[in-house]
């Protein structure tokens, strides 16, 4: 009888923050306590050392399917795997919405004996980031809304706003709401709406800033509206940058934690994978580096979006260089990509696997020929997986020059992760060209194009009218140089989710651009991308409880 994730998180014992912290040379000066087992880390410390940064790893997977991948497992135990070969290491992750955790998807702290702890409150209010992320989300939505109400003298047209208000909750009723009713002292009548608070913008500036005064400055970019003339009017206009920024002076100090064998864990930040970035802040990125040889991390969804938004906006904004590239597959999944229904890929299925397979290979060839980083394949081992089907993935990457390991940290924890970490630790010993897949210099309908060819494998794209025009607007404001943050369907290297394993011959549609000016990219708008998800028939709230000690059950 195998124990749930909860269960095996609360059967490990965690050890004092303050160990951890001077397991990874964190002085106690620069610790603030959020009880025993968490803590945040001044920034301050980032500036006053002089150690040199370690490598940088990041684990990414292939196109998600309903099987299920386990790219967070993986990194937490390939983590745990080099702590037992004796290296110096830590983890950095993004932290889990509260939607996903009440929904469908369940939490993101790992899984099995592959977890950070401890799990509930990293699952549930952790630190309070998400929330003051909300309350300076909501802050410049009431600051707006009452610029307009009190005489208007920016001249904002009130159809033309974009900013939304946030909470951090599935809640469809919420997507498209009318406000401002009940007479005229109750505010001015208009249209608005919700998004999850991990879609709000300034989650993704939190997590691309480098300081309190570069947070500063990136939320008084943030584009709220345009004028009755269309011109865009800023956070900064409203002078909402500094209250703003006072909510959030906590919330940019990276959180401590551990994993459930002790290895230091920097748990911050969670921007949307599908409109913003999808990785963890930078500065956590940075003190993962700065006190570890090996700092391990991981970006959302598959590797076309998660990966290529990692290198190509992340590492090109912080000015990153990783070492090596783990990309997770699991057996199961590739024969979901080769026409296999979820409930039959416990079977042998050989000829669905050589259909799947392409799907990991175009993946793989994108981290090596694209952007020449050295790259390893990760089968996350499921107990119905046959010899035959293993041995049939080793022998596909074999013929592009990628090793392929077997991990099963999700059984095994550490122990399951060592013969990854050895052949991670030898990629990292091996010379690399980082390669963004653009340049910044190219228009955006360019920058779009690479990606979709180089990255996607289509032959196009298809830029629609009122793209085009938003496109040609936002050149003339000057955001042409920034990069492109591609919104697509995660279950597809095209823009249609139907349209598994690795598709050729397809264009993408361009349906709308905008400019997220505080976080510094372009948002591509592919398809009707969901910012505030729903609750399913059972939520996986219905599950969760408590008992009269305070002891958390449940959660997954």
């Amino acid at each position: 009888m195998y124990k749930s994730d909860i269960e095996i998180a609360q059967s490990v014992e965690m050890k004092p923050i303050t160990e951890i912290a001077e397991l990874a040379g964190v002085s106690a000066d620069y610790l603030e306590h959020y009880g025993k087992y968490k803590a945040k880390i001044d920034l301050s410390l980032l500036n006053e050392t002089e150690r040199k940064d370690g490598k940088l790893v990041l684990v990414t997977a292939i196109t998600p399917t309903p099987a299920g991948e386990g790219k967070t497992t993986t990194t937490i135990g390939l983590a745990d795997g080099l702590k037992k070969i004796g290296k110096n290491v830590s983890v950095a992750l993004r932290e889990p919405s509260l939607g996903p955790v009440f929904g469908v998807k369940g939490g993101a702290a790992g899984g099995g004996y592959a977890q950070v702890v401890p799990m509930e409150d990293i699952n549930l209010h952790f630190t309070g980031d998400f929330h003051a992320i909300g309350a300076a989300n909501n802050l410049l939505a009431a600051m707006l809304d009452n610029h307009i109400y009190q005489g208007n003298a920016l001249n904002i047209d009130p159809r033309r706003i974009t900013w939304k208000r946030c909470v951090d909750m599935n809640d469809r009723q919420l997507r498209f709401v009318t406000d401002g009713l009940g007479g005229r002292v109750n505010g001015v009548p208009r249209e608005d709406g919700y998004d999850i608070t991990v879609a709000s913008e300034i989650m993704a500036v939190l997590c691309l800033s480098s300081s309190i005064t570069d947070l500063k400055e990136r939320l008084s970019k943030i584009i709220v509206g345009y004028t009755y003339d269309e011109k865009p009017v800023t956070a900064g206009e409203l002078n909402a940058h500094g209250a703003m920024t006072a909510l959030l002076k906590d919330a940019i100090k990276p959180n401590l934690v551990q994993t459930l064998e002790g290895t230091p864990a920097f748990v911050h930040g969670g921007p949307f994978a599908n409109i913003a970035h999808g990785c963890n802040s930078v500065i956590a990125t940075k003190m993962a580096m700065k006190f570890s040889d090996y700092a391990i991390t991981e970006a959302g969804f598959g590797a076309d979006l998660g990966a290529e938004k990692f290198l190509d906006i992340k590492c090109r904004c912080a000015d990153l260089k990783p070492s090596a590239v783990v990309v997770v597959a699991t057996v199961r999944a590739l024969k979901m990509h080769g026409g296999v229904p979820k409930t039959e890929l416990g079977e042998e299925n050989l000829e669905a696997l050589v259909k799947g397979v392409p799907n990991l290979i175009r993946h793989v060839s994108n981290i090596k020929n694209v952007y020449k980083l050295p790259s390893v394949v990760a089968i996350n081992k499921f107990p119905t997986d046959t010899e035959r089907e293993v041995e049939l993935i080793i022998e596909e990457c074999k013929k592009i020059g990628i090793n392929v390991v077997l991990s099963d940290v999700w059984a095994k924890g550490g122990d399951g992760g060592v013969d990854l970490a050895k052949e991670v630790v030898r990629l990292c010993e091996e010379e690399n060209d980082f390669t963004f897949s653009y340049e910044s210099d190219l228009t955006i309908n360019e920058k779009i194009e690479a990606i979709v060819k180089k990255v996607y494998g289509g032959d196009g794209i298809k830029v629609e009218a009122k793209a085009q025009k938003e496109i040609d607007k936002l050149t003339a404001l000057g955001f042409g140089n920034l990069p492109v943050c591609m919104a697509k369907t995660q279950y597809s290297f095209s823009d249609d989710p139907t349209k598994l394993g690795a598709p050729e011959n397809f264009t993408v549609t361009v349906r709308n651009v905008k400019v997220s000016a505080g976080a510094g990219f372009i948002v591509v708008l592919t398809g009707e991308i969901m910012t505030m998800p729903g609750l399913p028939k059972v939520p996986a709230a219905e599950k969760i409880d408590v008992d009269e000690n305070g002891k958390i059950s449940g959660l997954f």
